[in-house]
């Protein structure tokens, strides 16, 4: 049995729990999930698989 987790959805989620705990950390939250996903993006993302 393959197991994919797919990180986007995992992120959302913590970081909308932060947000609500701590408004003031949308902007960080907000610069780290944009440099992330234009890391993938880059380097094409295929190694961050986790099976």
């Amino acid at each position: 049995m393959n197991m994919t987790l797919n990180l986007a959805p995992l992120v959302s989620l913590i970081a909308g729990v932060l947000i609500l705990m701590a408004p003031r950390l949308l902007n960080y939250i907000v610069a780290i999930y944009l440099i992330i996903i234009g890391l993938i993006g880059l380097f094409g993302g295929s190694g961050f698989h986790i099976r």
